[in-house]
């Protein structure tokens, strides 16, 4: 959002002064952090912070049933990670169903991640369920097979953290896969010119995410958290996720 204004000066002429006006990113917070986690990468808003520097940032907890007035509180919409499923029948998902839905009638903007992700597909005529392939953790890799123009940064493969059991299963109308992979097909989504979901954690750190599996073993089974442990010797494209989710909000 940008204003130009005319100002006078002392030789008489007038020049034009262009201000950018920072657009306000409602952060829609769906869980909270446990407290023995805190210490290692902080809590929600802490972590979508630390990724997104230049925005600024509004925190909702829609998981206590905290929500903007109106959409138009807020000039787009950040959904974050939850241990909740967004087929449960609760009121405060059922409420951010709506929300989210009335989102995509005004074109607004909105990223979704991991829950948010699928919260984005629930919520515009698309399905989630436990993915047949069990749990999704440590760091993956996928496949970008569509570029946007808000891609300034490259990766190909792409790799990110993952925390998740629930996968989107069908699109939504007007939806397009951007990437893609053998784990999780619907990777990055994009649907039209104003919402976008990724399944993963951009926002997460390689010491949560293994701090998560080490306490997890049990109800994810030694194997894929061994897998997923061993996949901590690459590193996540973290800066290239901030670029692109900046960039896609703002433009």
């Amino acid at each position: 959002m940008c204003i130009f204004s005319a100002l006078p000066v002392s030789t008489g002429k007038v020049f034009l002064v262009y201000s950018l006006m920072a657009r306000k990113i409602g952060l829609l917070v769906c869980d909270h952090v446990l407290d023995q986690y805190v210490h290692i990468n902080g809590n929600y808003p802490q972590m979508f912070r630390k990724l997104l520097p230049e925005l600024e940032l509004l925190d909702y907890f829609v998981v206590d049933g905290e929500f903007p007035e109106n959409i138009d509180a807020c000039d787009g919409y950040i959904a974050t990670g939850s241990k909740y499923s967004v087929y449960e029948d609760i009121d405060w998902i059922t409420q951010l169903k709506e929300f989210v839905g009335e989102l995509d009638k005004a074109k607004k903007k909105f990223v979704g991640v991991c829950f948010g992700h699928q919260l984005l597909a629930e919520s515009t005529g698309g399905k989630v369920e436990k993915s047949d392939k069990g749990w999704c953790v440590g760091i993956h890799s996928f496949q970008v097979i569509q570029e946007r123009d808000w891609m300034k940064e490259k990766a190909n493969p792409l790799n990110i953290l993952m925390m998740c059991q629930d996968q989107v299963q069908q699109l939504p109308p007007d939806t397009e896969v951007l990437a893609t992979g053998p784990t999780v097909e619907y990777s990055i989504i994009q649907k039209g010119e104003h919402m976008l979901g990724i399944q993963g954690h951009p926002e997460f750190s390689k010491a949560y995410d293994r701090k998560l599996m080490e306490d997890r073993v049990e109800r994810m089974g030694a194997e894929t958290v061994r897998i997923g442990l061993e996949s901590l010797e690459k590193d996540p494209h973290r800066a290239l996720f901030s670029q692109w989710i900046t960039d896609f909000l703002l433009q």
